[in-house]
């Protein structure tokens, strides 16, 4: 339960980038507008609130502390040095599971390229850090396409979460880079909530009170 006055609130959010090489990387379409709305509500609702993101084009939320990061590595440090002084973790970030095994230190030129490239996973940031769970209110985000409520289920008893936030991001007018959305909130106790289709700052602020009262 939620209790320290004022709540101490660690965000996750924006996209992460996995490098080829200096100049190529994979990445995903997150923008980072739900994570940074979700900062903005909880710094308007008196929270102390440290945001860990990725790269995007947005501005810092008044009233937070702006951890800026690239790769999943680099966002993995800066929440595992941040999680256990926090009272909840919202990880909304947009993380890439895979990163390249060879990373480049020189542009590779086009005609020396490999057609294949060999991944591996990236660190699972979420389930690293609630292995340690203590006091922690926990929220995880899944972004879906298909299979949304039983994909999220999974995710809210594989990963320890409190809570889940799961959206279709194939449907118009939400997901990623949308101004919108529509959203699925299960909680570990059972609730099982939607909300929208709205504004993600509308969205944010309803989540911040919603968290809040649990």
């Amino acid at each position: 339960m939620l209790n320290a006055s004022p709540i101490r609130c660690l965000i996750t959010a924006g996209p992460t980038r996995e490098f080829l090489d200096p100049v190529r990387f994979l990445s995903n379409p997150s923008t980072g507008k739900m994570g940074y709305a979700l900062a903005a509500a909880a710094a308007a609702a008196g929270w102390t609130v440290d945001l860990v993101s990725g790269p995007v084009a947005l501005p810092e939320p008044d009233g937070v502390v702006l951890y800026p990061v690239v790769t999943a590595e680099e966002m993995y440090h800066q929440v595992d040095a941040l999680f256990d002084a926090c009272d909840i973790l919202i990880m909304s970030a947009a993380v890439c599971d895979f990163c390249p095994v060879e990373r480049h230190a020189r542009k590779v030129k086009k005609d020396a390229a490999a057609r294949q490239i060999a991944f591996k996973q990236t660190v699972d940031i979420l389930r690293t850090v609630t292995e340690r769970k203590a006091h922690q209110t926990v929220v995880g985000f899944a972004a879906e396409s298909n299979d949304l409520e039983d994909s999220a289920r999974a995710k809210l008893v594989e990963k320890r979460c409190d809570w889940v936030v799961a959206n279709n991001i194939v449907q118009p007018g939400a997901g990623f880079a949308s101004d919108s959305n529509e959203i699925l909130l299960l909680g570990a106790e059972g609730t099982r909530e939607f909300y929208g289709p709205t504004a993600k700052k509308e969205l944010a602020r309803i989540l911040i009170q919603r968290f809040a009262k649990s």
